[in-house]
């Protein structure tokens, strides 16, 4: 006969009782975490539980409303079959139109449920009466032909709730090119008595900022065509408490060329231009300017211009192309353009960094100037060079930046034929300040060696030239940069012909720099 086991391990716990509930046991404190690590639909789902859950998501100082949160795993993997038919057309072209219909079935139906959920929240009497109880709004949508459910959200988060940062991300529903609109009169009914401090717009029309006195920093994304030169330029000269703005993705109409940044009262500390499809942008007048990034922006500083507060410079620019012809030969279409074309009188700048590319090297030295460029320089990266160029060019750099502490060069490889080679003169340069030199991509070519060999030879001061043949520079942010390096297996006489190749007719009253191979 089997025994019976009746260790106190397996004897009966006692069950708590139905209305016990460990949760509300915790503090206010600890849920307000729990909700706050939950998107707001299912947070305000929360006050089903309770009438203590619902006093507790009233409290929520960050709204966070997304539509993404509301669409199934399905629409996910069926916009990236689309994506691949996009890929491989050529066999996959009669399956795109089965998808397209049902990604927009599922697009509006998330739509549909959001709406739902705002309208819901706002039509509670009791929700947000305090001035102030909500600190961030983040709206993600789709663009639909009525848009007054969002708006009406936008508009009473900050007249009502005090909101002092607003996101407002407005998504083409099946990808169409649309944008979303405001009422006539803004964002806001009362727009001079806002908190608003940071606004950041995507997909759509650029509304009247100019009575937001709190506005500090304005991110506009993703705006198309429609909205002419002067709504930008107005951004500038008509919201003179602004500190940063950032521009990324905007378009301007075909009829309109330039925007003109001529702002004598403006307070922008930061501008950022990313991939803005203008004419060109001109720089005129930002005296309080500190940062600059534009990355595949045409920006020119004009003569005159002088902004003594720029600090820190990023541009990214490629110029050039070839045009191909079945039998002809391949013709280089570009134009050359001087370095104070992207510099300007700005010469108190202490950290670039220059992403200058294109098929053939079009970069020239200004002219006209004797004086250095770049006086107070102290930190430069000359990234993605490609390897077709002469990448001795950064000389031209080093000559204009007397107090250069550091310098990084990344060359990346391209299929290019090799151009021509600059025709440096003897040089009485020195440089008494460079103490770091780094460059990623290093082959040992003979253009390479000789450029290392003359910041070698011009620096007094050097302490660690590394030479790596792998790797990039990584951005971090927009004004500051890491080398990501690979190590490569160097030979000791791969190593010691190197170095010779470099420190050959080099001489030296002081110690020669440490070499780093990687």
């Amino acid at each position: 006969m089997a025994r019976i086991r009746t260790d106190r391990s397996l004897r009966r716990r006692p069950q708590p009782s139905r209305g016990d509930d460990p949760m509300s046991a915790l503090p206010d404190d600890l849920l307000l975490l729990v909700l706050r690590r939950l998107d707001t639909r299912s947070a305000l789902r929360t006050a089903l539980l309770s009438t203590r859950w619902a006093r507790l998501h009233r409290e929520l100082l960050l709204l966070d409303f997304r539509v993404g949160s509301m669409l199934p795993p399905r629409y996910h993997r069926l916009v990236l079959l689309r994506h691949d038919i996009n890929m491989h057309r050529s066999y996959l072209r009669y399956r795109k139109s089965d998808l397209s219909p049902k990604i927009k079935r599922y697009e509006r139906g998330a739509m549909r449920a959001l709406t739902r959920s705002v309208e819901t929240f706002l039509d509670d009497e009791d929700i947000r009466g305090a001035r102030g109880s909500v600190s961030m709004l983040r709206l993600e949508f789709f663009i639909t032909h009525n848009p007054g459910c969002m708006n009406r959200l936008i508009a009473r988060s900050i007249d009502d709730w005090g909101v002092r940062d607003l996101e407002a991300v407005a998504k083409p529903i099946n990808f169409r090119q649309s944008v979303h609109t405001f009422p006539g009169h803004g964002l806001c009914h009362d727009p001079r008595a806002s908190c608003l401090r940071s606004l950041k717009l995507v997909g759509c029309a650029l509304p009247p900022l100019h009575e937001f006195g709190a506005l500090t920093m304005l991110v506009l994304q993703d705006i198309k065509g429609s909205t002419p030169t002067a709504a930008y330029e107005g951004v500038l000269t008509l919201c003179p408490q602004l500190q940063v703005l950032q521009l990324k993705s905007c378009e301007f109409p075909l009829e309109d060329t330039d925007l003109v940044v001529d702002a004598p009262s403006s307070q922008i500390r930061e501008l950022v231009f990313n991939k803005c499809r203008f004419g060109q942008v001109r720089m005129r007048a930002l005296p309080n300017l500190e940062s600059l990034a534009s990355r595949d922006t045409t920006l020119h500083f004009d003569q005159s211009a002088l902004f003594p507060c720029l600090r820190q410079c990023n541009h990214t620019t490629r110029v050039g192309l070839f045009l191909t012809s079945v039998g002809q030969p391949r013709v280089y279409i570009g134009h050359q353009l001087e370095l104070g074309s992207f510099l300007g009188r700005t010469p108190y700048i202490t950290n670039l960094v220059l992403r200058f590319t294109g098929p053939r090297r079009w970069i020239v030295p200004p002219s006209g100037s004797s004086s250095p460029l770049l006086p107070q320089l102290r930190k430069l990266l000359v990234a993605d060079v490609p390897s077709s160029w002469d990448v001795s060019w950064p000389c031209l750099l080093l000559e204009m930046a007397p107090s250069l502490e550091t310098l990084h060069i990344h060359i990346a490889p391209c299929n290019e034929r090799p151009g021509h080679v600059i025709p440096w003169e003897p040089t009485e340069l020195r440089r008494h300040h460079l103490k770091e030199l780094v460059v990623a991509g290093f082959q040992g070519t003979k253009r390479q060696i000789c450029f290392v060999k003359f910041v070698v030879g011009v620096s007094t001061s050097l302490r660690r030239v590394a030479l790596f043949r792998n790797g990039r520079a990584e951005d971090k942010g927009h004004w500051d940069w890491e080398m990501v390096t690979e190590q490569h297996s160097w030979t000791n006489r791969q190593k010691n012909a190197t170095q010779k190749k470099i420190m050959d007719g080099v001489s030296f009253s002081r110690p020669p720099p440490q070499f780093v191979f990687g």
